[in-house]
């Protein structure tokens, strides 16, 4: 993993590296072995990681140059477009907005999936 894509992505956030750690559920030292490069995550961890920052695995191994920087992409504008104010949120609230409404999702998903 490259660590400095790693470090760029959380400093953008604006969040420390044990905050970061508590968004993956696992140990602040753990991340930060992560960032320092004496570790690397499994594939898992991985997929956790780029979910977390809206890019792709390959970005964070260093493959692809750019990182996606839609928040939002055509459908959730679409959703989102008729909602009055939607258009003069910050960068910031749209991503705690993106992060909010996908804990749900996750959520409504498992509790469906428990029924079967």
């Amino acid at each position: 993993m490259n660590k400095d894509r790693l470090i760029h992505l959380r400093e953008k956030k604006g969040w420390t590296k044990a905050e970061s750690a508590r968004r993956l559920s696992i140990a602040t030292s753990t991340y930060s072995s992560y960032e320092y490069g004496h570790r690397k995550p499994d594939s898992e961890m991985l997929v956790k990681i780029a979910k977390l920052h809206d890019v792709s695995t390959d970005y964070l191994l260093g493959n692809d140059r750019e990182e996606k920087e839609n928040l939002f992409d055509e459908t959730d504008v679409l959703m989102f477009s008729d909602k009055e104010g939607f258009d003069n949120l910050s960068e910031a609230d749209k991503q705690e907005l993106r992060e909010l409404l996908n804990d749900q999702l996750e959520f409504w998903i498992e509790k469906k999936n428990k029924g079967k």
